[in-house]
């Protein structure tokens, strides 16, 4: 095995845990001559490579862009610490997996946001790959950096950082950005006048070019452009027809395992439900579906392709695919035939059916999982989520009768409005779910196993919920302990999530400019990786509120009015603040809404014209 770069030995590389993270070359990677392309496009998912290369996302952008003559798209990840420790001792960059080239040579530095504590990753691979981390302290000399995804819907925290974000889907707006790029790069334009120039582009956001003002209280006064020349509200871009848009048939198979290794259907885009704590369920409205004609297509070329032994469908909600059964039919035989398995996740529990699980498991069975969320009707009423305990026991006890052993359950604490009779509900809805098995089945095996997961509730911008209180770290522990203590029986495990990580993901998730400097001084005291439970270190991260002056209460258990411009108010994702407001007071309520496809609610989502809108 020759060496991969200058410096980057097989030594090096034989000493770290996986080597095939940094290695490349895998399975139908791009590879293109970087002598005679003009621009190339830096792809950064900031964590390591088996989650980055699980991410749909990368897959398609980075095929699309390379698509274009014009422009080499190259990936990067954040080296696992071992790589770090390496490189750094040795003076080693940030490098890609196609070229080993250093980050600091690319004309465009692209980040993924997919979720909040991946910031500081962000920060470390840019001063791996030798570029300064402040916007402002990059010249003309070194590349331009922008961020899109989920998290790009608050874009505040990281707008020190960033020269401009993408907000919305990608695929349109990438190659309209790339043009002008391309014209930019031959004229003697600064940096600045590109940024100016793009900012007109709609989906695209250039902190730079606005201004926030606060009030003595803290709370935001003002934010506006700077020049009335740039808008004062950014619409999100969105793809209006999923059959005529890029997806990728060939795409890379890596050479160790990642969190998700399958192929991948996309079925549609949005949700028509409304839970109201779901980001995604809003900002990806409206609902755009791929027809079955064209999935199957990639389907056959993916598996072709690939060699994938499963396909997974891809969807917040897959059983409200209006073509399910056509398609999984279809599918069904072309999976036999190739002894692949069809995966079915994201079914819920009130349109869950024995057919499907069926077509499921003709290759093997995988586990089940259902996510009641809440634990009394009174709060699946209050969050919206429409499903029933008879819809669940239904569904367990089908899936009980159909051969499944293994079910997770899926629940959320701290919801707004959350009592301790709503915690003992998830006790009552586990132990009826243990009776069902033992209605259809008889007396448990040792096979049977449910797993109980409860996540911390998280107010995230552009919901319903985004004014509500977190609660604080000591009284999710106390429920946390409660449920712990309740649900002992062999055949039932518990898991839960840190409610100290919980609480900076909602700093960060509703955060204004004044959270970067938290996020740096975190960094810089040695915070990565705060995703993972071995390298979270929260008395550092206390240490950086404290040090910058931020107090995290003001962003997690404050209140908010409905009235209060919020720093991300500058978005506009279509579904408009009025119909929050109202959703907001239905669930102080209790009243559902009803799903998009049986009656439009008007939340404003019908401003892109597109598909169910109309």
């Amino acid at each position: 095995m020759k060496s991969l770069a200058v410096g980057l030995s097989n030594k090096i590389l034989m000493s770290v845990e996986k080597p095939a993270r940094y290695a490349g070359n895998e399975w139908n990677m791009v590879k293109k001559d970087p002598k005679n392309i003009p621009a190339r496009f830096a792809f950064c998912f900031p964590d390591v490579y088996e989650i980055g290369m699980s991410h749909l996302g990368m897959k398609i952008l980075y095929h699309l862009i390379n698509k274009r003559d014009d422009t080499y798209c190259e990936r990067f990840f954040s080296p696992w610490t071992d790589m770090e420790d390496k490189m750094r001792e040795n003076d080693l960059p940030l490098f890609s997996l196609e070229t080993k080239d250093p980050l600091n040579i690319f004309d465009i530095i692209g980040f993924t946001l997919q979720y909040e504590m991946s910031y500081t990753n962000i920060l470390n691979m840019l001063d791996l790959g030798r570029v300064p981390v402040l916007a402002a302290d990059r010249g003309e000399e070194h590349p331009f950096v922008c961020a899109g995804g989920p998290c790009a819907y608050n874009p505040e925290p990281l707008a020190d950082f960033v020269d401009f974000f993408i907000i919305g889907e990608g695929e349109n707006v990438i190659n309209e950005l790339l043009d002008r790029y391309m014209v930019w790069r031959g004229s003697n334009e600064s940096k600045q006048g590109f940024l100016k120039s793009i900012a007109g582009i709609e989906g695209i956001y250039v902190p730079s070019l606005y201004l926030p003002r606060y009030n003595g209280d803290m709370t935001l006064k003002s934010f506006m452009p700077v020049d009335s020349a740039f808008p004062e509200k950014i619409r999100k871009r969105i793809v209006h027809d999923l059959d005529t848009s890029f997806f990728p048939e060939d795409v890379i198979v890596p050479y160790i395992d990642i969190v998700h290794n399958r192929a991948m259907l996309e079925l549609y885009r949005g949700c028509i439900r409304g839970c109201r704590f779901c980001q995604a369920g809003f900002v990806y409205r409206p609902v755009r579906e791929r027809s079955s004609g064209r999935l199957m297509d990639i389907a056959g070329k993916t598996i072709e392709s690939t060699g994938y032994e499963e396909i997974s469908l891809v969807s917040l909600s897959t059983s409200d695919y209006s073509e399910i059964e056509k398609l999984t039919g279809g599918l069904v035989g072309e999976t036999e035939k190739n002894r692949v398995n069809l995966s079915l996740p994201s079914l819920r529990i009130d349109s869950f059916s024995l057919d499907l699980m069926e077509k499921a498991s003709k290759v093997r069975k995988s586990g089940l999982t259902f996510a009641p969320e809440a634990g009394t009707q009174r709060l699946r009423n209050v969050i919206n989520k429409g499903v029933t305990e008879e819809d669940l026991i239904k569904s367990v006890k089908m899936a009980f009768q159909g051969g499944w052993n293994n079910i997770k359950l899926y629940f959320m604490l701290g919801l707004p409005g959350e009592t301790m009779d709503d915690v003992d509900g998830i006790v009552d809805l586990v132990f009826k779910v243990l009776d069902a098995y033992r209605e259809v089945k008889g007396k448990p095996n040792r096979r049977l196993n449910i797993t109980v997961s409860t996540s911390c509730f998280i107010p995230k911008v552009f919901t319903p919920f985004q004014w509500e209180v977190q609660d604080n770290i000591l009284l999710i522990r106390d429920k946390q302990e409660y449920l712990k203590d309740r649900l002992r029986s062999k055949y039932i495990s518990y898991n839960w999530h840190d409610p100290e990580l919980s609480m900076l993901e909602a700093v960060f998730a509703r955060g204004d400019r004044r959270t970067g400097k938290v996020l740096l001084k975190a960094w810089k005291k040695g915070c990565k990786f705060d995703a993972w439970h071995e390298h979270f270190r929260y008395g550092l991260w206390l240490e950086a509120f404290d040090e910058s002056g931020v107090d995290p209460a003001f962003y997690t258990s404050r209140k908010r009015s409905s009235e209060e411009l919020l720093p991300w108010d500058h978005i506009d994702i279509g579904v408009s603040k009025k119909f929050l407001v109202k959703e907001r007071e239905k669930a102080y309520k209790g009243e559902l809404t009803g799903n998009c496809k049986d009656i439009c609610s008007g939340c404003g989502a019908a401003v892109f014209d597109s598909e169910i809108c109309r």
